[in-house]
């Protein structure tokens, strides 16, 4: 139930994906909606601290995503091979993409070589500050990265439905339920 199998997403990688989706999504919505902030608005401080908080624990969160991804099994794709090869590239994508963003938030917040607290429970140093334009650049980077993330997730997304309602096919259900076999709907076994 934990642990992936070959025909299944375990738990520990189906509660990975949909936190990290979420919260991916949420530090989206914050981080265009802080741009209409001004100097007067309460949230003009309020709104940094929270997507520097929740960037830094999705940062942790996505590198003991890839860890566990690594050391566990996949479970085997289903489809034309071109579809499979198409799924494996987003998902690089996705991972590379997700990587980008979180690095370059954080350069962005350590450009000035202070730490970052997270929520106060603990910061995390800045290791690489001081670079020429790093805030600009590693800025450019994020707002580039995350437009991207989101069109390539929004195409995962509509993916996933796609094998749901037109190929009939248990992908979308195998990461909501831990340990789900591929099956099709009518119950024949297609892993």
């Amino acid at each position: 139930m934990w642990r992936n199998t070959n025909s299944g997403w375990g738990l520990v990688s189906i509660l990975l994906h949909w936190t990290s989706g979420l919260a991916i999504i949420g530090l989206f919505a914050l981080g265009w909606w802080m741009t209409g902030l001004d100097y007067y608005s309460a949230w003009y401080n309020l709104g940094p601290w929270w997507h520097r908080s929740v960037g830094m624990l999705v940062l942790f969160a996505t590198l003991a995503r890839l860890a566990w991804r690594w050391s566990q099994p996949t479970p085997a794709a289903h489809g034309p091979a071109l579809e499979r090869r198409a799924a494996s590239l987003g998902h690089l994508a996705l991972y590379l993409l997700m990587i980008a963003v979180l690095v370059s938030g954080y350069l962005i917040s350590t450009a000035d070589g202070k730490g970052i607290s997270v929520f106060g429970w603990f910061s995390v140093p800045a290791l690489v500050s001081d670079l020429p334009e790093q805030a600009s650049r590693a800025g450019v980077v994020h707002w580039y990265s995350a437009l991207a993330l989101m069109v390539l997730s929004a195409g995962h997304a509509l993916a996933a439905l796609k094998h749901h309602y037109l190929d009939r096919a248990d992908t979308l259900v195998r990461m909501l339920i831990p340990g789900r076999r591929d099956e099709s709907v009518d119950g024949t076994d297609r892993s």
